[in-house]
C-alpha cells in the first residue's frame, strides 16, 4: 500500500512530467551522455582496451601537434568571424520582414527553405557554382577576369562561411522575428513622442527587449558553426585546403586512423570550450538583466 503522500505524489503533475521526461532522458543518457563520459574518461588512457592512466599526456601530446593547432585556429577564426555576421544579418533581415511589405510571406518562406533542402543536393549546387569549371568562373571569365580556385585557396575559407550564412540565417531571422512581434508599439509611439529617434529607439528599446532572443540565437550560431563539417567534408573531402581544415575534420582522421586516445582527447577539448563559451553567454546574459533592472 502507499503512503497517502506518496499517493498525492504520483497523482500530481511533477510525476506525469517525470513520466513523460523519462524516455527522452533515457535515451540521452544511453547515445550521448553515457558514451561521452567514457569518451572523456578513455582520453586519460593510453590505448582503449586494458588501458593504463596516463593522466594528461594524452593531451600534451595533441596541444603538440601541428595538425591540431591548426584545425583549432582554423575554428576559432571560422566562429569568431561567421557568429557576428549571421546574427546581424539574420537580424537585419528580421527587422526588415517585421515590417508590412507586400512580399513578406514568399520573403519568410524562402529564407527557411535552405533548412529543409537535403545536404547532397546543396552540396551538388555549390560545386556546380565553385568549381573550377564552375559557373562563378565562368561568370568571371565573361568579365575578363582570372578564374579563382575557390576550394584549394584561401578563398576556401569565404565559400564555407557563405555557406553557413545561406543555410541557417533563416532559422535566427525566424526567432529574431518572433521576438520583435513581443515588443509592443505602445513603447516605440511613446518614445517617438519624447522625441526619441530611430536609433535611439532600436538602442533603447528593440535590442534590450531581444537581449533573451539574441543570447539564444548567439548560442545557437556557435553550436551550429560546429556542424558544417557535413557540407565542408562532401565538397573538399578527407584533406582540403588548410584553411578549412577545421577540428571535426582532424577528429574524422583520428578516427580513420584509430587514434582513439587523440581524438577523444580532441573531442574532450572541444565540448569543454563550447561549455565554457555557453556559461559564459549565460553569466553576461544574467549581468546584463541586472543591469537593466
Amino acid at each position: 500500500m502507499l503512503k497517502p503522500g506518496m499517493k498525492r505524489w504520483t497523482r500530481s503533475d511533477s510525476a506525469a512530467a517525470l513520466l513523460f521526461l523519462a524516455p527522452s532522458v533515457a535515451g540521452f543518457a544511453l547515445f550521448y551522455l553515457i558514451p561521452f563520459a567514457m569518451g572523456v574518461y578513455d582520453s586519460f588512457l593510453d590505448r582503449p582496451v586494458g588501458g593504463r592512466f596516463v593522466g594528461l599526456a594524452n593531451y600534451s601530446e595533441l596541444l603538440a601537434g601541428g595538425s591540431f593547432r591548426k584545425a583549432a585556429s582554423n575554428t576559432f577564426y571560422f566562429t569568431a568571424v561567421s557568429v557576428p555576421l549571421i546574427v546581424g544579418l539574420s537580424l537585419g533581415l528580421a527587422l526588415l520582414l517585421n515590417r508590412k511589405m507586400y512580399i513578406r510571406n514568399m520573403l519568410r518562406t524562402a529564407y527557411v527553405l535552405p533548412l529543409v533542402v537535403p545536404v547532397a543536393s546543396v552540396v551538388l549546387i555549390w560545386q556546380m557554382l565553385f568549381d573550377w569549371n564552375g559557373s562563378l568562373n565562368a561568370w568571371l571569365g565573361d568579365f575578363g577576369l582570372e578564374r579563382v580556385d575557390w576550394m584549394k585557396t584561401e578563398a576556401a575559407r569565404h565559400v564555407v562561411m557563405v555557406i553557413y550564412l545561406w543555410k541557417n540565417v533563416g532559422y535566427n531571422m525566424i526567432l529574431f522575428l518572433a521576438g520583435l512581434q513581443q515588443i509592443p508599439n505602445d513603447y516605440y509611439e511613446t518614445a517617438g513622442l519624447e522625441g526619441a529617434g530611430r536609433l535611439r529607439q532600436f538602442i533603447g528599446i528593440t535590442l534590450v527587449y531581444l537581449t533573451p532572443t539574441m543570447f539564444f540565437v548567439v548560442i545557437m550560431s556557435i553550436t551550429g558553426s560546429f556542424k558544417i563539417f557535413r557540407e565542408t567534408y562532401l565538397i573538399a573531402g578527407d584533406y582540403p585546403h588548410d584553411s578549412i581544415y577545421t577540428l571535426q575534420h582532424y577528429m574524422n582522421n583520428m578516427f580513420m586512423t584509430l587514434e582513439l586516445q587523440k581524438l577523444t582527447a580532441a573531442a574532450t577539448l572541444m565540448a569543454g570550450c563550447i561549455l565554457l563559451v555557453v556559461f559564459a553567454l549565460f553569466a553576461l546574459e544574467r549581468r546584463f538583466r541586472q543591469f537593466m533592472e
